[in-house]
């Protein structure tokens, strides 16, 4: 069966999908919070000026008094009680499985996810080499110490949480709904591109730079990883390309407006919005045409 068909499968009611959303929310301010709360307290202890300063920045947890090792493992722990909650409750609440969320095949096809992953890190990283190589003053060499190694450790092992849940609940589930509501593809794939880019508004890189600049880069995202789910008839190759994206820039590469303030290798001075925009759509083609002649995808599939 294929993966958006799934959705016409179980109990569908729209207040099962409300109830989904309340219990991965909760999972995540509570379960996954408990680290953070951890921490919080222990900085309010020694200074209350902590709780304003993290309000200020509240995705910069290194006001608490940690490492940015540390804050980004507080800030992506969350995301592992979210894809533990939802792995949970969509068989009892929807009487569908968690494979049928995922793809139409019926088993998880790793060798999408590694492709996915190992295409997109290919692509970052040539775009790195040729920006670096074009605009060298605007890179400074941020960190080549003991510190890269447990931020890698964390980035591989945490970030594939983050990366899975935001594409199991958008492009798998939520996708999935969408469809049952308006069977034909382009709706739902725009819906969650738009969803996808407006839950990503809080970023720091929206207050800096302004929400109509950063919204068409987050909702190209959206349509790439749509369009993949769509050809790919599976969410597998979209986790495994929004995973090697996040790890990708916060090992290599961070910036000042960020949302992931690493001790990575590299630093950004200036950032230009569009540019990144432009090299974003670049890569998205050359991915989507590379696993496209991989897989033998055909454009039949979006209609």
């Amino acid at each position: 069966m294929n993966h958006l068909q799934f959705a016409f499968t179980g109990r569908n009611s729209f207040w099962r999908y409300l109830i989904v959303f309340i219990v991965v929310l909760f999972a995540a301010n509570s379960v996954g919070a408990a680290p953070m709360l951890f921490f919080y307290i222990k900085a309010l202890i020694n200074d209350p000026s902590a709780a304003i300063k993290l309000t200020e920045n509240p995705s910069d947890f290194t006001v608490l008094g940690v490492s940015q090792n540390t804050s980004l493992f507080l800030m992506l722990f969350p995301f592992l009680a979210v894809t533990t909650a939802f792995a949970l409750i969509v068989k009892p609440l929807h009487d569908r499985t968690l494979m049928q969320t995922i793809n139409g095949s019926g088993s998880f096809r790793w060798g999408r996810l590694l492709s996915g992953a190992g295409v997109w890190a290919a692509l970052s990283a040539i775009y790195l080499f040729a920006y670096l190589k074009a605009e060298p003053d605007n890179f400074s060499l941020n960190n080549t110490s003991i510190t890269l190694l447990p931020l890698i450790l964390i980035s591989i092992t945490l970030i594939p949480f983050q990366a899975g849940s935001e594409e199991l609940l958008m492009r798998g589930y939520l996708m999935q709904g969408f469809y049952r509501a308006v069977p034909k593809k382009w709706v739902p794939l725009l819906l969650t591109s738009v969803i996808f880019g407006l839950l990503h508004s809080f970023n720091p890189e929206v207050k800096d730079f302004g929400f109509l600049t950063m919204m068409p880069q987050y909702i190209l995202f959206g349509l790439v990883f749509g369009i993949t789910v769509l050809l790919d008839d599976g969410i597998e190759i979209a986790i495994g390309a929004h995973s090697a994206n996040n790890i990708f820039l916060a090992v290599m590469l961070t910036h000042k407006s960020s949302a992931l303030q690493t001790p990575s290798v590299f630093e950004q001075l200036d950032v230009f919005p569009w540019l990144e925009f432009a090299g974003l759509f670049v890569m998205s083609s050359v991915f989507l045409v590379l696993l496209g002649k991989k897989y033998g995808w055909s454009v039949r599939s979006l209609r």
